[in-house]
């Protein structure tokens, strides 16, 4: 995949985290890299908001998922639907909801790669919210990727990485838990976003890789 001064990517949700870190790789290989999240006005569980936006800004080549949800935690019979629901509304209904305006924009040779999780694979109790989600994230992406074709469709599925979405914990433990975690995967260390940003360039410029879950976790799914 050739990068130019004419490619246009976006990112969605690339004003903090992994769709930061992706945004600037994609900024270091040329073209222009646009950003939006719900701190630049986009709500992505709006279908509408989406639409519009796609519509305004008109051909891409690439785009990139990465917005998250606050997925509640808890035993099956103890998340409240409601909350349920709203994290659904904002990874899977948000991730349906862009691809989908996004394809008709799309230009030859063109990306959609969503992001998804490692507990997509993973029986841990209490995350049954997060492992629904992203399960169905992915097996939704393989079925983008025969109805879109040519466009390619991918998913970037990532373990235990350092972002901001643990800024809300006590510093310390917070760094005990990366510790322990490091030290209990094969790789020996937690994610950064830029690692995790490797990945997503990996399947926008590998011409050959499409309907693929790529797992960038450390170990977690062999421990």
């Amino acid at each position: 995949m050739t990068f130019t001064s004419d490619t246009k990517s976006i990112v969605i949700g690339g004003t903090s985290g992994i769709g930061k870190a992706v945004a600037a790789a994609l900024q270091s290989r040329g073209g222009s890299v646009a950003v939006a999240s719900r701190s630049t006005g986009l709500d992505v569980a709006d279908e509408t908001a989406i639409i519009a936006y796609f519509d305004a800004y008109g051909p891409v080549d690439h785009v990139i998922f990465t917005a998250g949800s606050a997925a509640p935690g808890g035993a099956v019979t103890d998340v409240a639907s409601e909350d349920a629901k709203r994290a659904f509304d904002t990874k899977f209904w948000g991730s349906v909801a862009v691809a989908k305006a996004a394809a008709k924009h799309i230009r030859r040779g063109g990306t959609i790669t969503l992001t998804s999780g490692f507990l997509a694979r993973r029986t841990v109790p209490g995350t049954y919210v997060k492992t629904a989600m992203n399960a169905a994230l992915e097996a939704t992406a393989k079925i983008l990727a025969k109805e879109l074709a040519p466009i390619r469709v991918n998913v970037v599925s990532p373990g235990l990485t350092d972002t901001e979405a643990y800024a809300g914990m006590d510093t310390a433990a917070r760094t005990a838990m990366l510790q322990q975690t490091a030290a209990s995967l094969p790789a020996g260390k937690t994610g950064t976003p830029d690692d995790l940003a490797l990945g997503y360039l990996f399947a926008i410029e590998n011409p050959f890789v499409t309907g693929a879950v790529i797992d960038i976790d450390g170990g977690a799914l062999i421990n």
